[in-house]
């Protein structure tokens, strides 16, 4: 039960009525307790009153007085003279002193919570003021027995009723809580649960319905989510299907590009001087071709596997990846330098940061093909504490503005007229699934500059 709302809001009142009759009791009691003091000077005030009209009373009368009273002696003064009204002998000495006139609160509830813990029977005297005038000042003593039992007879009905209060309270508003709060969130749970079966199907979204401030801006705010997501399913289905059409018709095309280049790689055998001045270009635009629909094929398969980390030999990698490029790079007249940390030793998965890298590599190579007179890259690697940090940097012509502001965006990337536009984007997915980023970095004068960074915490924690 308390594991809910309204059981914890049941709780919490039950709590904190109890609390405020506490606050409560404390002023009360010590308001009691100078009550019933009061109660006894007043009727010790008439009892005089009584005697002074007619001192000849007898004792029997005398001590019904004093017993109807509750008090032991009487003492009225008037016109500046203290006179002994009424009399009795006292059952032990006067242990204090009250007076009542002018009490601070705090010392009524000093006393009051005094007289509570105090089981034994005293003899006290009270100094107070008599009524209508009656005189100046009025002394009594009396036995504080009977004031402790009607102080905690007083406690005892507080306490009652407190605990009477403190349930009623809570119970109502636990039936308040379970039709005002709980009800309309049960509700909303039911059509968060009516939604997520068909998220696609938009009658299923949210109707808002709720009258309370807040939770009807839940419900608002769920609703726009709803739409959000409704329309993204509908148009990632859309894509998907697409997705797939693109992929047949990828498939067909690298098929028939196939075809295409078997035949220009038969054209360069012509002795033809026109055959044999076009074919070259025919076989490089063929094969450019071919490669942008493996790479949309592979891009529209699925999403990269979880990669397999493992100690990696940084050097090695990358001088194993430009070994790939080594032809293609030696054919250009391009320097290749290495500024690799000695011993660089990471975790990654090999295979996925080897395709990272030579993705990179390429696209540096590809810049410097343009460039008649040739070029270099450089290949950094070093660490921080937080980081494995790989920059791959040319001195090209860099890359346009257009470029620049769809990097890593999927057929946008591209800065040559015939790529995919996918390396980047396959790069920043292989880094984001190793918990690292890849990044373009400006460079002084020509060139770009791309920065692999991958987490060691990551990797740390999960060993």
């Amino acid at each position: 039960m308390f594991n809910s709302l309204s059981g914890r809001f049941f709780l919490l009142t039950a709590v904190f009525v109890l609390l405020a009759e506490v606050l409560i009791f404390v002023p009360s009691i010590a308001r009691f307790r100078s009550d019933f003091l009061m109660a006894r000077v007043e009727r010790a005030q008439i009892a005089s009153l009584v005697l002074l009209a007619d001192d000849m009373i007898s004792t029997e009368l005398e001590r019904e007085l004093l017993l109807n009273a509750g008090v032991y002696n009487v003492v009225l003064r008037r016109d500046s003279s203290r006179q002994l009204a009424l009399a009795s002998e006292l059952p032990a000495p006067v242990s204090q002193t009250f007076d009542l006139r002018q009490p601070a609160w705090t010392a009524l509830v000093r006393d009051a919570f005094r007289r509570l813990s105090k089981p034994e029977f005293e003899v006290v005297r009270v100094i107070g003021g008599p009524k209508l005038k009656a005189g100046s000042l009025i002394e009594v003593t009396l036995n504080t027995g009977p004031l402790r039992d009607a102080m905690w007879a007083f406690s005892q009905r507080i306490l009652i009723l407190s605990a009477l209060l403190s349930v009623a309270a809570a119970l109502l508003l636990f039936v308040a809580t379970r039709f005002m709060i709980v009800t309309p969130i049960r509700r909303v749970i039911a059509q968060i649960e009516n939604y997520q079966t068909a998220p696609e199907e938009a009658q299923r979204i949210i109707e808002l319905k709720a009258g309370i401030v807040e939770l009807r801006a839940a419900e608002l705010a769920l609703q726009r989510m709803q739409k959000n997501l409704t329309s993204a399913l509908n148009h990632k289905e859309r894509l998907a299907q697409l997705g797939e059409a693109v992929a047949k018709v990828s498939h067909d095309l690298r098929n028939i590009l196939t075809t295409v280049q078997l035949i220009s790689e038969r054209l360069t055998q012509s002795e033809d001087p026109v055959v044999m001045r076009l074919a070259p270009k025919l076989e490089a635009n063929v094969a450019r071709a071919v490669t942008l629909a493996e790479t949309t094929l592979s891009f529209g398969r699925a999403s990269e596997p979880a990669p397999i980390l493992g100690q990696v030999d940084l050097t090695s990698l990358l001088q194993d990846v430009v070994e790939t490029e080594l032809m293609a790079i030696s054919q250009l007249q391009i320097e290749v330098r290495f500024e690799i940390s000695e011993n660089l030793i990471i975790r990654a998965d090999r295979e996925q940061l080897h395709r990272a890298l030579s993705n990179l590599v390429r696209n540096a190579r590809q810049a410097l093909a343009d460039q008649s007179q040739g070029g270099a890259i450089v290949l950094k690697a070093w660490q921080n504490p937080q980081f494995w940090l790989i920059d791959v940097v040319d001195n090209g012509p860099g890359l346009p503005e257009k470029a620049k502001a769809h990097l890593f965006k999927p057929f946008q990337g591209t800065a040559t007229g015939g790529g995919s536009g996918l390396g980047l984007t396959i790069v920043q997915e292989l880094m984001r699934g190793h918990g690292g980023s890849a990044e373009y970095l400006e460079v002084n004068g020509s060139g770009a500059c791309f920065r692999l960074m991958l987490p060691k915490l990551t990797y740390d924690n999960a060993e």
